[in-house]
């Protein structure tokens, strides 16, 4: 069809479009199908901006193209206890209506804590979430995240007395605060981008929260003498301190700035001919495409192929989990010269594109790049968004792939910083949660979360470097194939019995 309205345009509609509306369209041109495309692409582009952090949404990079910058100011960690008591207690009777209730009030309500005391929330691990307060030469932003910790401590009171089918059970909150500077970088390829951040900053942002204790609000020494003489605190062990919250109700108050809701500006047609319906269309695919990019390719599809709905639907799901630990990348910008900084960039842009690729070769999902003590965390799942037989296999594959890209990678070599890039890796095997969590027209994202992710992370800390370890169910699914050598057992955090465990070799 020579003379089709959108030939230009249909290799960038190809993954935006859902099926039954890309066939319409294409077969039927006429402005009332094109109209159909602009507004779905409309709601998509909502969509998308809810599911990237804010700076992202507000500007999106050229997808492909790497950025970074220095930014400075109060990051703040926090960390669900219970959430896994509660995962346990629904696991049974599948209840994935009760179980993602709780989840969307519990993040709804934190979410909007942070937003009208001037946070962003960058990222979501699991249950914990990662969130900025941006020091803006006006506010003290280390203040506004104590705040802001007291007022999502207080909001969990709500959750102390949950009923579940094995009775009550209680959530509670640990959250960390560190005030220093990092820098945030746009990484990728075109298809697949990620926002990071980079720094000794964000490792002490999660030491501060592992000090606290569930309930509080804990400072490390550099949020501690940000506010120092505004709260009264208890001083712990190395430098650390809990925020004393002795505040009348009305002198903490609801929050610090006037509450906003983020929404980019929608379109409006004017002119309905197929021209200028054509052209709409564009403007629209201009601003869609960089967020998509954001998003790996099988839940760009599931948001697109539900974005009517406005709502992905919730699963319980079986399936293996691969959990990696990325080093010598996240602790390098400390010391590099400015002129250095662009070379980082690209040599953790390098790494990240080739293991997506890995992942997706084998139809697998990186859910996300994370930020740990020791590095950078990468999340990995299969079956998801389509599930094979050979799931298991898959995931085991995938992560011998990943390590050897990592064996093979060129060492960093800079005038202050020289060091190899490293990786260890935790695989699990079991039940896990999938469903889309946060706010239901607000700041949100799809997750998985469950025993099976907790189970992987804890073998990957286990694990040496350059090691793969894996536990006796995922074992056992791939032992004709892949050769694993039996360790015995170790005591992993949360598990009763002692648990099997083994390393993952090369096929010879």
């Amino acid at each position: 069809m020579p003379n089709h309205p959108l030939t230009l345009l249909e290799p960038r509609l190809r993954s935006l479009l859902p099926a039954m509306l890309y066939a319409s369209v294409w077969v039927e041109p006429i402005p009332e199908r094109l109209i159909q495309v602009f507004e779905h692409l409309r709601t998509l582009r909502r969509m998308l901006g809810d599911y990237v952090p804010r700076f992202v949404a507000e500007t999106p990079p050229t997808p492909g193209l790497a950025r970074s910058a220095w930014q400075e100011g109060t990051l703040m960690f926090t960390d669900l206890a219970g959430f896994t008591t509660l995962m346990d207690a629904h696991a049974d009777d599948h209840a994935t209506d009760q179980v993602l209730n709780v989840l969307n009030s519990y993040f709804a309500q934190m979410v909007e804590i942070i937003s009208k005391s001037g946070g962003n929330l960058l990222e979501w691990t699991g249950d914990a979430m990662l969130v900025q307060f941006p020091a803006d030469g006006e506010r003290n932003d280390t203040a506004l995240a104590v705040r802001a910790g007291l007022r999502m401590q207080r909001a969990m009171k709500q959750f102390n007395q949950l009923a579940t089918p094995q009775g009550v059970i209680s959530l509670g909150m640990r959250i960390g605060l560190h005030r220093g500077r990092f820098i945030a970088a746009d990484i990728g390829t075109p298809k697949r981008m990620e926002y990071v951040l980079l720094g000794e900053a964000v490792q002490a942002t999660k030491y501060a929260e592992g000090a606290g204790e569930v309930g509080r609000v804990c400072l490390s020494q550099a949020a501690l003498h940000a506010v120092e003489g505004l709260y009264r605190c208890e001083l712990l062990n190395d430098g650390y301190a809990l925020v004393c919250d002795d505040l009348a109700e009305q002198a903490l108050g609801e929050y610090d700035i006037a509450p906003t809701k983020r929404r980019q500006a929608g379109g409006f047609l004017l002119d309905r001919s197929v021209a200028a319906l054509v052209h709409e269309i564009e403007e629209m695919l201009n601003t869609t495409e960089p967020l998509a990019s954001f998003l790996p390719v099988s839940v760009l599809r599931l948001l697109v192929e539900t974005a009517a709905q406005r709502k992905v639907p919730p699963q319980w799901l079986q399936l293996p989990v691969i959990y990696m630990n990325l080093s010598g990348i996240s602790d390098a910008p400390e010391y590099l010269d400015p002129d250095e900084e662009p070379l980082l960039i690209k040599a953790y842009s390098r790494i990240f594109a080739l293991i997506n690729a890995a992942v997706e070769t084998s139809g697998g999902i990186l859910k996300n790049v994370t930020y740990d003590k020791s590095g950078s965390n990468i999340l990995i799942h299969f079956g998801v968004t389509g599930a094979h037989v050979d799931d298991g296999l898959r995931a085991a594959q995938t992560a011998l792939a990943i390590q050897k890209l990592v064996e093979q990678s060129p060492a960093l070599h800079f005038r202050r910083y020289q060091q190899r890039i490293r990786c260890k890796i935790g695989l699990a095997y079991g039940p896990a949660f999938a469903a889309e969590i946060g706010e239901p027209r607000g700041r949100r994202e799809f997750n998985l979360l469950g025993d099976v992710v907790n189970t992987a992370a804890r073998l990957m800390a286990a694990a040496e470097q350059g090691q793969i370890l894996l536990e006796a169910s995922l074992q056992q699914l791939i032992d004709q194939q892949l050769p694993c050598v039996d360790l015995g057992t170790i005591s992993l955090k949360g598990k009763v019995s002692p648990t099997p465990i083994f390393s993952l070799h090369p096929a010879n």
